[in-house]
């Protein structure tokens, strides 16, 4: 009986996968992460919440948000992800380190708006 559990790798050319939208944000762009509560683990850690930052780097390709696919939800359309940098005198204002000390973080566009 032949094995029928493995396709072959040809069989993959015939998918086609989704193209994500244009991404909101560009590199330069001033940004401040939202400040919400949303029940259950959600990956923006609350320290972070309501600080201003730069995108440094649109990450490719779009990907599913986590946040929701954590949960076996649909996680619906793929979002853009962005490397942001956060100084640190926006995270601890009585930071006496380097002014070009910062924080980088990779952030689903769910959790950003334009300043």
């Amino acid at each position: 009986m032949q094995d029928r559990s493995r396709k072959p790798v040809e069989a993959l050319l015939d998918v086609i996968f989704g193209v994500a939208d244009e991404p909101s944000f560009r590199p330069g762009d001033h940004i401040r992460i939202l400040s919400r509560s949303p029940i259950g683990p959600y990956r923006m850690p609350f320290y972070l919440r309501g600080k201003r930052g730069t995108i440094e780097a649109v990450i490719d390709p779009a990907a599913i948000d986590n946040d929701e696919g954590g949960y076996d939800q649909n996680a619906g359309p793929n979002l853009h992800h962005y490397r942001v940098a956060i100084p640190m005198t926006e995270i601890w204002p009585d930071y006496v380190g380097s002014p070009r000390d910062g924080l980088r973080i990779e952030i689903v566009e769910a959790w950003l708006a334009r300043i």
